[in-house]
């Protein structure tokens, strides 16, 4: 059996249909598929917030990111599956899908 990996997709703002990324219903159903999954491990809009360097001025976060998930899969492979339904990936948003490495 292989063992479970965590995984990140991050969601990005770049959607060319932002109606379709931002639609509750299809946010709803797409999150209710995830839990039924039994891998889902939550998720979150991502909000303003700042940039910070040591020794430099604070900027304004890129605003690029807009948002979160967190599943577990046995490979990158399966993890990419996560993105069917997802409505912001649908309305032709960037989403990276990046392993949690366990140190």
């Amino acid at each position: 059996m292989s063992s479970m990996h965590d995984y990140l997709l991050l969601i990005f703002s770049d959607a060319e249909d932002p109606p379709l990324a931002g639609d509750g219903e299809r946010w709803a159903a797409y999150l209710a598929s995830l839990r039924q999954s039994g891998r889902f491990d939550g998720g979150s809009s991502i909000g303003r917030g700042e940039r910070l360097k040591l020794g430099q001025a604070a900027q304004a976060a890129g605003g690029e990111l807009a948002g979160y998930l967190r599943v577990r899969a046995e490979s990158l492979a399966q993890a990419k599956h996560f993105l069917e339904g997802n409505p912001a990936y649908e309305a032709g948003a960037t989403v990276e899908i990046l392993e949690l490495p366990r140190d």
